[in-house]
């Protein structure tokens, strides 16, 4: 019995079923997995969104992307960068651009809404990327206090306290974020457009991400309490009013009583 069990060991035929064994169990466990993730992250694009989108896109965008969004010297490639980064980048203005120069500005929407969400369905369909952010998402509400934590931690030395924006080396600025949407929010922190740094969710959780948002929004809806702003920008802004008004009225005050009373 042992001899016979030896010699099954040594046949070519048990190499055989052992590797297809181990082929059949690691392909199934491939098949499960894929399905579980394509499962979970279901594309909200219908065909007709993807197709209409290629058009668009080869239309308005291939001279510099590339005709397959491939990238060219004069733009980058849009492998990977999902829909949120379209959004963002088309629903602003900033693309198509103008002109090129330190930094992309906002402009007037070129497109249709329609036309913005086809084009994003087709970079989403490119490769795996950030994708938009859902209503149900948007619509959470976190905690203000601690958003401005967060964000004067991570945002405040370019974007200010407040989000009242500011400058940066070359040309380049963070710009203001007292009129940016929630939507336009998100979608900058997981894309990092321009000189904006990538926020992924390890870098910042979605409850963090959601209370930055609360914060921002409340700085947006609520007014001043402190009296004029004056855009928010701080003790300099401040000291330049003070300068020019405050001392500027004493001055002009001095000499309109030098000049009454002579």
């Amino acid at each position: 019995m042992k001899q016979n069990l030896k010699n099954a060991r040594r046949s070519p035929w048990s190499a055989i079923a052992v590797i297809l064994a181990g082929l059949i169990l690691t392909g199934s466990g491939f098949v499960a997995a894929t399905a579980s993730t394509s499962a979970a992250s279901d594309s909200p694009y219908t065909a007709s969104q993807v197709d209409q989108g290629h058009k668009l896109f080869l239309s308005n965008c291939a001279s510099c992307h590339g005709k397959n969004a491939e990238g060219t010297a004069n733009a980058p490639s849009l492998y990977g960068v999902g829909a949120a980064s379209v959004l963002f980048q088309v629903e602003t203005g900033r693309m198509p651009g103008a002109i090129s120069g330190p930094q992309l500005e906002v402009k007037p929407v070129q497109f249709k809404q329609s036309d913005i969400d086809a084009m994003a369905a087709w970079v989403a369909s490119l490769a795996p990327g950030p994708s938009a952010p859902t209503a149900a998402y948007l619509a959470q509400k976190g905690d203000a206090s601690r958003g401005g934590q967060i964000f004067r931690i991570n945002c405040a030395m370019c974007h200010n306290a407040v989000g009242a924006g500011g400058a940066l080396t070359g040309g380049k600025y963070a710009p203001a974020l007292t009129h940016t949407s929630a939507a336009h929010i998100y979608e900058a922190m997981i894309t990092g457009p321009q000189n904006m740094p990538v926020f992924s969710n390890s870098d910042l959780t979605l409850t963090d991400k959601t209370d930055i948002i609360t914060y921002l929004q409340a700085v947006q809806t609520n007014p001043s309490i402190g009296g004029f702003d004056l855009g928010n920008l701080g003790p300099v802004v401040e000291g330049l009013f003070m300068w020019i008004f405050m001392l500027g009225g004493l001055v002009l005050l001095t000499m309109w009583l030098g000049a009454k009373s002579n």
